[in-house]
């Protein structure tokens, strides 16, 4: 039988919950929080916005209540593989991979790391049931969708164990259905123009970052840095995969701000290359944003694990290299001020998977269906076939050699976590609003504000 693994706190306990959101809030991101005190106050109050926005923002809670949780579908061999991270619904898109294919994928790996991969499982099952409150669906037709969520994602690890080309596995224009196939093909219509349009302005038959309020300027010693860094950064690209040298040559820099509700308060920089040629249509920007700790990492203390990694940004690369069957040639890691970056492309052909417009049962089975099998791929790929050494076991076949004829086991228990931990983080919505507006999270909160006159 199920076994619930979660109990909402009582009222009596709220007060002790309370502060425990803010505790673990703080203890994640008080560094960052006074360095940019204006990025998480813009960051808390799109957590306040509904549960589910305080679910994306607060990974670092999830993973300090996984602590006392036992799990039984983790052992010595799946214990320690590469993970999302982060995996809830929101995390799912279109990209261009090294080949040129467009693809759906798990993106956004700032949060992987090696874990248990239950916890992705757990992570996404949760949010999905978030997502389904949200749109007034019932228990059990969230039951059923989780359903067709993880029997597709065993159903397709058991794929990978009978083949040994798994990192040619990909969903693209001919084998997804629906929504996602919808979003595949609009992303293929999308153009590098439309991006370097928006971004950038031609004077004098060049093309530079246009001067608006979220473009910062650097002084010649900061802008230093940051070619010294994208210098550096060349020598992260493979060289099986690295363009000619032209591509690498930089006509223009700016500072930018951090990117989405996990990102807040992260420097980053956007560099214009000259690209594929000299033709100003085929200009390339980068992206350099400054890495995060991973959340799961708070949590798995092997120091070996974190050994395997001189910075953050080294780190995510790693992940992201290994999860992806090809990741784009433009990713790499770097260095500022002893901190490390994150190195990726700000490519015209990505796009989220639009939770919107999907609001009836079996239009959003058939999404979620495609979903595990997604999450299958980045688990199964990631493994000891992968270049980084940091895996050696055989996924899929760990994966089998767990849940062997427990199957139903495994979708009851998740189903319950996901319907536990759901109303936990309903609850806890409440209170960090509550904690919020009155003024308990340091240099942070909006007690205080002078009302609008």
């Amino acid at each position: 039988m199920p076994v619930d693994p979660l109990h909402l706190p009582s009222p009596e306990d709220e007060g002790a919950r309370r502060s425990r959101i803010v505790e673990v809030l703080v203890d994640a991101f008080s560094d960052l929080m006074a360095a940019d005190a204006d990025a998480f106050r813009v960051k808390f109050r799109k957590m306040a916005a509904d549960p589910f926005a305080f679910y994306r923002g607060s990974a670092c809670l999830f993973y300090a209540d996984l602590v006392d949780t036992e799990d039984q579908w983790a052992d010595e061999r799946t214990s320690r593989t590469w993970i999302h991270g982060d995996l809830h619904a929101a995390n799912f898109g279109t990209y261009m991979d090294g080949t040129g294919r467009i693809v759906f994928d798990v993106n956004d790996y700032d949060e992987s790391y090696l874990g248990h991969l239950s916890w992705d499982l757990r992570r996404f099952c949760a949010s999905f049931a978030l997502l389904a409150w949200r749109k007034a669906l019932s228990d059990d037709v969230i039951a059923g969708v989780l359903r067709v969520y993880l029997e597709s994602y065993l159903d397709q690890v058991a794929a990978f164990a009978g083949t040994d080309a798994d990192r040619q596995f990909a969903l693209d224009r001919h084998n997804t259905v629906g929504a996602v196939r919808d979003l595949v093909l609009a992303t293929a219509e999308q153009t590098r123009v439309s991006l370097l349009e928006r971004l950038t302005v031609v004077e004098d038959h060049q093309r530079r970052f246009a001067d608006v309020p979220r473009h910062r300027r650097l002084d010649d010693a900061e802008r230093a840095e940051v070619l010294a860094a994208v210098e550096a950064y060349r020598e992260t690209v493979p060289v099986g995969v690295r363009r000619r040298e032209v591509a690498y040559d930089v006509k223009d820099v700016v500072g930018t701000g951090g990117f989405g509700i996990g990102s807040a308060g992260l420097p980053a920089y956007t560099v214009l290359l000259e690209g594929y040629d000299q033709a100003l249509e085929n200009d390339v920007v980068l992206s350099l944003k400054q890495a995060g700790t991973a959340a799961p990492s708070r949590i798995v203390t092997d120091p070996e694990v974190r050994a395997l990694f001189e910075h953050e940004g080294e780190r995510t690369v790693s992940a992201q290299r290994a999860m992806q069957s090809h990741a784009s040639p433009f990713l790499g890691h770097t260095v500022i001020r002893g901190v490390g970056f994150l190195v990726s492309e700000l490519s015209p052909y990505e796009d989220d998977l639009d939770w919107d417009d999907l609001t009836e049962p079996d239009e959003i089975a058939e999404v979620v269906a495609q979903l595990g099998r997604a999450t299958a791929k980045i688990h199964c790929i990631g493994d000891a076939d992968a270049e980084h050494e940091a895996v050696d076991v055989q996924v899929e076949d760990a994966v089998l050699a767990l849940v062997g004829d427990r199957r139903e086991q495994l979708v009851a228990d998740l189903t319950v976590f996901a319907h536990s931990y759901a109303a936990r983080v309903r609850a806890d919505h409440r209170l960090f609003v509550d904690a919020f507006r009155a003024g308990e999270i340091p240099g942070i909160s909006s007690a205080g504000e002078h009302p609008v006159t």
